[in-house]
């Protein structure tokens, strides 16, 4: 039984997989069928290309009785997993560790507070121009499933999981037949860790040792890449794997790693066989995607592209030509007076304040942001809004918090307006008005998306449109 059919894929391609390969398929959402019709209708035309009786669905609630009958429940991630039925299950599965329990190829995982969609992305974009192995699949948290691409795989392909605090918490006890942990990373990395998802988690300890998972399963022929600021240290000092430090400053001459240093990135491995201990340059100073945070992401998936063996040079070019993903700092138009940016997975304060510091560099800036809070702390985006031209707010519990702490750093905003259209029309007319050469425009919430929009990638795409509806 898929528990949660979606509308990312995730369930989609779980049901597809299981129906493949033999199963009886039963889904259960607690949506009704005119939300899931899309999914619905690829998931009944699927079964037709098989030549198999539609799945069962259930749809507006979920029965006890479904789980206790149940081989096999495959849950969403966002199903907390002391689910009265999930309790009631025999077994309870996701689609990343079905997949891991049959993957046979390189596995490069990655996680982190902010940056590990950009880091996926970046690392895949290397790993896809490694003549000297297979192809590279993504997938995971960025919105593809690994199930999608289980049955293609090859020894010589590899693939780059993007995994969430909450699909690495339901892999805490999954094992293989060996008793080894079922998630065993060749390369692992930890991007920035900050406050996020507090209102699932009751700590950050919680929050933190869910991410710890992505390195419990690794032994010294593989690698850890985090940060040098106290979370990363301590996962450095946990970690089976060979540990690489990502950093701000150069490192010492014995210690393996990378760091920025005038822009660029450099990176020297010790100790790694027939890998140059000297040091190289792997992230150029000039980069398609604006932000200097940006460049300690691309510096993590260099290194642990570097690691396996990738050669300097492939991976330096790759990153000058990577121009980032949607949704992240996303550049999506651009009129005589203004840049337009989508910014929408800026799910947290801390992420909304680097869009400012990235965008007010490079000209003036109008800010949309807010929205639904997760019990976060909003005064660093409180703080760095002080450097916006316009700040334009969206209705929102998160809004509501950041309304005082605006007004105590003495700084005006507009809103909140429960519409993106109204948001879009205003931040259009400001633009067009700043006397400055450049003006940046962007969306970046620092809060979630809950109330107004399905997700933040709805809430990007309804952005990018109404921006343009009114440019």
């Amino acid at each position: 039984m898929v528990m949660g059919l979606g509308l990312h894929g995730g369930g989609l391609e779980s049901a597809r997989f299981m129906l493949k390969h033999g199963a009886e398929v039963t889904v259960t959402d607690l949506r009704d069928d005119n939300t899931l019709k899309p999914v619905m209708d690829e998931l009944d035309a699927f079964c037709g290309s098989l030549g198999r009786k539609p799945v069962h669905y259930i749809l507006g609630n979920h029965e006890i009785e479904d789980f206790e009958k149940a081989d096999i429940v495959i849950k969403n991630p966002a199903v907390r997993p002391d689910s009265v039925f999930l309790k009631a299950a025999k077994r309870v599965e996701t689609d990343i560790s079905i997949y891991l329990t049959n993957a046979g190829a390189r596995l490069f995982a990655v996680t982190g507070s902010k940056g590990k969609s950009v880091t996926s992305s970046a690392l895949a974009w290397i790993l896809g121009r490694n003549r000297k192995r297979g192809k590279c699949f993504l997938g995971g948290n960025i919105t593809v499933s690994p199930l999608s691409f289980t049955d293609e795989l090859c020894e010589d392909d590899d693939v780059v999981l993007e995994l969430s605090s909450f699909q690495l918490g339901d892999l805490k006890s999954k094992k293989n037949t060996a008793g080894r942990y079922l998630l065993t990373p060749n390369a692992a990395i930890l991007t920035a860790i900050m406050e996020d998802h507090l209102d699932r988690y009751a700590s950050m300890k919680e929050y933190i040792d869910d991410k710890k998972v992505i390195y419990k399963g690794q032994d010294e022929s593989c690698v850890t890449v985090a940060g040098d600021d106290e979370w990363g240290k301590s996962f450095l000092h946990e970690t089976n794997g060979c540990p690489l430090v990502r950093s701000l400053h150069p490192l010492g001459a014995m210690q393996s790693g990378g760091w920025i240093e005038g822009g660029v990135g450099f990176a020297r491995l010790v100790d790694f066989d027939e890998i140059d201990s000297g040091t190289k340059e792997l992230v150029p100073q000039k980069l398609l995607i604006p932000g200097e945070h940006q460049k300690q992401n691309l510096l993590s998936a260099a290194l642990a592209a570097y690691s396996m063996g990738i050669d300097a040079a492939v991976i330096r070019e790759a990153l000058s030509s990577f121009a980032g993903i949607e949704h992240r700092l996303e550049l999506f138009h651009e009129t005589k007076k203004a840049r337009f940016y989508n910014d929408s997975a800026a799910t947290i304060p801390q992420a909304a304040a680097a869009c400012i510091e990235a965008l007010c560099a490079t000209g003036e800036l109008v800010l949309v942001t807010g929205g639904t809070d997760k019990n976060l702390d909003f005064s660093p985006l409180a703080k760095a809004a002080k450097k916006a031209k316009s700040v334009i707010l969206l209705a929102g519990t998160g809004s509501v918090k950041l309304m005082r702490l605006l007004g105590e750093e003495d700084v005006a905003f507009e809103g909140p307006y429960d519409n993106i259209d109204t948001a879009a029309r205003r931040a259009v007319e400001i633009a067009a008005n700043v006397k400055r050469s450049v003006c940046n425009a962007a969306l970046s919430p620092g809060c979630a998306s809950f109330g107004m929009f399905q997700n933040e990638f709805d809430r990007g795409r309804k952005w990018k449109e109404a921006v343009l509806r009114n440019c």
